[in-house]
């Protein structure tokens, strides 16, 4: 295998791929489906952490947390409506200052304040708002922290709707960039008849396969990272969101060149991603609605990607919480590199075939 012919029609189809009109919906289907679901389901436009006060007796705390940059800040007037909107996940988080509560501070009685959060509100919200509770009342008191902090979860523990449709959001976009894209340039190579003249030069089919799967693959990436990105969960666990879509990318685009081998041409193909797409899709459903059986989710090979993926950006999962399923959605990778040769060895004895009845039609 010659890494430079490899390179030289990696490099051809970089530069055509601006033209084509799936690579820029690749590119662009990230920015549209976050768009809806975030904007329908209100987390686009709401990503502040949303903190409520109810003050019962004229506390400084008011007037310093209504400074404070990143945080919204709403003021309420009753313990009860404070309580029925964090419950409602209209505010992630509520505070009740009770009266005299500064002069107890400053008099170092150490009242208790409690903190009372959404059970859909974010991790990473709930610490953030924690910490913010504590540095406020500190600032009455340059000692130590003069209360204590208690915790009280209102409401089903549960992750906002629009984050469960991260997975989906993901494996449509690594899917049409790492699948669709190489097996539609394959087809669309067979039928233009340029893949018979590329292998008539000395470049192999190998070389060609792994040019279009390197293509679909690093599409594939740039949209999973994309996607991530534009949801604020990238930065999460960078190390175990970028190994999920690493390995994710690599899976579609074996699924994807297997595809474009085996399909005669690109009403075939899409007839064939309509239905093939379904069984990888499904493990998202899963997500979507939690309580169902995840034991199924773990039947379709994308769920080992995706569920890392969802992990880290949702839970802040590390490595060593989804080994597991890394190393499963590694050795699917694995598996599907003999199938994907097996794939392009049969197109290449058909291209063959075809090219013999020709020259013998030719003769006679």
């Amino acid at each position: 295998m010659s890494w430079s012919r490899t390179w030289q029609v990696l490099r051809k189809d970089l530069r055509l791929g601006p033209r084509s009109p799936l690579v820029l919906w690749a590119l662009v289907l990230p920015v549209l489906l976050t768009l809806v679901v975030r904007g329908v389901f209100g987390g686009l436009f709401a990503s502040e952490p949303r903190l409520g006060i109810v003050d019962l007796g004229s506390s400084e705390l008011v007037a310093q947390a209504r400074a404070l940059e990143g945080i919204e800040v709403t003021v309420l007037d009753a313990a009860d409506r404070l309580r029925a909107q964090v419950e409602a996940g209209d505010l992630d988080a509520g505070l009740v200052l009770p009266p005299g509560f500064d002069a107890a501070v400053r008099a170092g009685e150490q009242p208790e304040l409690g903190l009372f959060v959404g059970g859909e509100s974010l991790a990473s919200d709930r610490i953030l708002l924690g910490v913010t509770a504590l540095d406020l009342v500190r600032g009455l008191e340059d000692d130590r922290a003069p209360v204590g902090v208690e915790v009280v979860l209102l409401g089903e523990a549960g992750v906002p709707f629009d984050l469960r449709m991260l997975p989906l959001i993901v494996m449509m976009s690594v899917a049409i960039a790492g699948g669709m894209i190489p097996a539609a340039g394959l087809v669309e190579e067979k039928e233009k008849g340029t893949l018979q003249a590329v292998l008539v030069t000395p470049a192999t089919m190998s070389e060609f396969l792994l040019a279009k799967g390197a293509l679909g693959w690093l599409l594939a990436v740039a949209a999973g990272v994309m996607t991530l990105a534009i949801n604020g969960v990238l930065a999460t666990a960078p190390t175990v969101t970028l190994l999920g879509v690493v390995l994710g990318a690599a899976m579609m685009a074996q699924i994807g060149l297997v595809a474009g081998a085996w399909a005669p041409d690109t009403n075939t193909l899409f007839a064939a991603w309509k239905l093939g797409g379904m069984l990888l899709v499904f493990p998202v459903i899963f997500f979507v609605w939690p309580d169902l059986p995840a034991w199924i989710a773990r039947l379709g090979p994308t769920f080992y990607f995706l569920r890392p993926v969802y992990a880290a950006a949702v839970e802040g999962a590390t490595v060593g919480d989804v080994w597991l399923d890394l190393t499963i959605a590694a050795v699917l990778c694995v598996l599907l590199v003999p199938l994907t040769a097996l794939a392009g060895r049969r197109l290449e004895l058909r291209i063959g075939a075809g090219r013999a009845t020709t020259s013998a039609a030719g003769q006679v």
